[in-house]
């Protein structure tokens, strides 16, 4: 059985940073793909970063690259998303999730946290 566990969320003003952390428990996590995903109040669930098994390759939504930073750590289990510059657009619950492979497709991760919520407000 493998669990999820996202933290850091929280409310923070236009412009500040954010770190989030997400601590998989089970599994083999060096075999997974580690995503992050987000859902703003009223709208779909969307792709926003994902980082391969190694932590060699990443890729964003063009939505927040440049801004955001994806990393993992193998060793402590873990997958971070440092939240740089936030906006007010920004402002939704992330959720970070487990797969095969480096899909931005939501349905190809098997396993998910329970989400943590961001606000970014002035």
């Amino acid at each position: 059985q493998v669990l999820l566990v996202e933290s850091g969320g929280g409310l923070v003003q236009p412009g500040a940073s954010l770190r989030l952390s997400c601590t998989v428990s089970g599994g083999t996590f060096n075999r997974y793909a580690m995503a992050w995903f987000r859902q703003a109040s009223g709208k779909e669930r969307e792709f926003v970063a994902v980082i391969n098994l190694s932590g060699l390759i990443t890729n964003y939504a063009d939505s927040v690259k440049g801004r955001f930073t994806v990393s993992r750590d193998n060793a402590k289990r873990t997958s971070d998303l440092l939240m740089n510059s936030l906006k007010p657009e920004d402002t939704a619950v992330y959720y970070c999730a487990a797969g095969i492979g480096r899909s931005r497709d939501e349905d190809d991760y098997d396993y998910w946290g329970q989400g943590t919520q961001v606000t970014v407000s002035s």
